[in-house]
């Protein structure tokens, strides 16, 4: 059973926490992480591009010439692709790049990339961390305290309006709830940061 220090917003050791070895200690699985990170950035397309057809294009409905007698290939519209100010031939229309992947699959990723973490001293309990005005300075203090300035993912047991608002507009840190946490947030993240009773809401779901 893996176990990891608390450590409070100066970066001092309060205390050690034991993780699940079923959610913190697996033998992380890349197969799956990397198909669940797929299958997250293919679900954030938004699928708008679109391309006009021959159709679709405006003008064109005259024959430029007699189909027979000039020399030239029979020719019907000049919107035709081949043609320049023509239409796009087999182009992008509006679709979604949705699709779904089981459940088994899905835990399975979460729980490899919360083990990586784990295994590569990248997880940081914290004991809380809470904020009684909207401060971006106090969140970049504790940022470089934890020494996670860089790309951070900071995970809370509760809402809370002003951390998150704080943390907005830091670039590369991210906040999340036990119930808005996904895979590629979390590989993504060179610090995954979780306050300590966040612990045992992950632990419970996932276990």
């Amino acid at each position: 059973m893996p176990s990891i220090a608390i450590v409070n917003a100066a970066n001092e050791n309060v205390g050690t926490i034991e993780l699940s070895d079923a959610v913190f200690g697996i033998e992380p699985n890349e197969t799956a992480v990397h198909a669940v990170v797929v299958n997250y950035l293919a679900n954030q397309r938004q699928g708008t591009q679109s391309t006009l057809t021959r159709g679709e294009v405006s003008g064109g409905g005259k024959k430029p010439w007699r189909q027979k007698g000039t020399g030239h290939a029979r020719q019907g519209s000049t919107r035709s692709p081949q043609w320049r100010h023509g239409g796009i031939a087999l182009g992008p229309k509006p679709r979604t790049y949705r699709y779904t992947l089981n459940k088994k699959l899905r835990r399975l990723a979460m729980k490899s990339a919360l083990s990586a973490k784990v295994a590569e001293n990248d997880m940081i309990v914290l004991d809380s961390f809470t904020m009684d005005e909207y401060k971006t300075k106090e969140v970049v203090k504790l940022l470089n305290a934890l020494g996670a300035d860089r790309k951070a993912l900071l995970v809370m047991p509760e809402k809370n309006e002003k951390v998150i608002a704080s943390a907005k507009n830091i670039p590369g840190v991210k906040t999340a709830l036990v119930n808005t946490l996904n895979v590629y947030d979390i590989v993504n993240a060179d610090k995954f940061i979780v306050v300590k009773d966040a612990v045992a809401q992950i632990e419970e779901v996932y276990c």
